[in-house]
């Protein structure tokens, strides 16, 4: 059955930040958005020939965007801001450089099964001081992506994931897959525009939302 994903309104979203802006401190969170792939590392190709690492980089472009064009209490970076190969290692060691409160993976999906399709949100799977707090902040963005866009939820999940391995020794750090690349619903969906900017804006403003979420322990 064909399902419709939704867009969100950036009108609606500027009311809301109004009253977040004036209950949170004025100290920002430094955050990273890893940009899954690039360069010759394409990542996933989908329907059409869509790649990953385009769609990364557009959903990460449209944040950095949104977020510059407001006074806002996050202080976000990318790993990479073109089409360019950047190392898992190089990634992580960004992320302990810059001193995150927050390190945050955008990749999509792929499946043989051309009905697969919805969101997945993983944490690392050893033990760190910021396992809560990312374990917390994946089930905000999986609930948020669902309600907000109507992506279905394919749970929280704990992965041994390099980027995420080398990280959360540091800081708090999720990964998210967010939808198929093989499902022509959800490929149609990262084909437009305005779907990239309401993904974004849902993204963001979950960020806002749960800022407190990860406070530096011991600050």
């Amino acid at each position: 059955m064909k399902k419709v994903l939704k867009n969100v309104s950036f009108v609606f979203l500027l009311l809301k930040m109004c009253i977040i802006f004036g209950q949170e401190s004025s100290t920002q969170k430094r955050i990273l958005i890893d940009v899954g792939h690039g360069g010759k590392d394409s990542g996933a190709i989908g329907i059409n020939g869509i790649q990953e690492k385009d769609v990364t980089l557009n959903i990460a472009n449209a944040i950095l965007k949104l977020n510059k064009e407001l006074d806002t209490p996050l202080d976000i970076y990318l790993t990479r801001y073109t089409d360019t190969l950047i190392s898992l290692s190089d990634r992580s060691n960004l992320s302990k450089a810059l001193k995150a409160d927050l390190f945050i993976s955008l990749h999509c999906n792929h499946s043989d099964n051309a009905n697969a399709r919805g969101v997945e949100v993983y944490v690392g799977d050893k033990q760190s001081k910021y396992l809560d707090e990312s374990t917390w902040l994946a089930f905000q963005l999986q609930t948020t992506l669902n309600k907000r866009l109507g992506f279905e939820s394919r749970g929280v999940k704990f992965a041994n994931f390099q980027v995420l391995r080398e990280t959360m020794d540091y800081c708090s750090a999720v990964l998210l897959e967010l939808g198929f690349l093989s499902n022509q619903d959800e490929t149609s969906y990262f084909l437009r525009p305005d779907s990239i900017t309401s993904l974004a804006l849902v993204i963001w403003e979950c960020l806002i939302e749960n800022i407190k979420s990860y406070e530096r322990i011991g600050d």
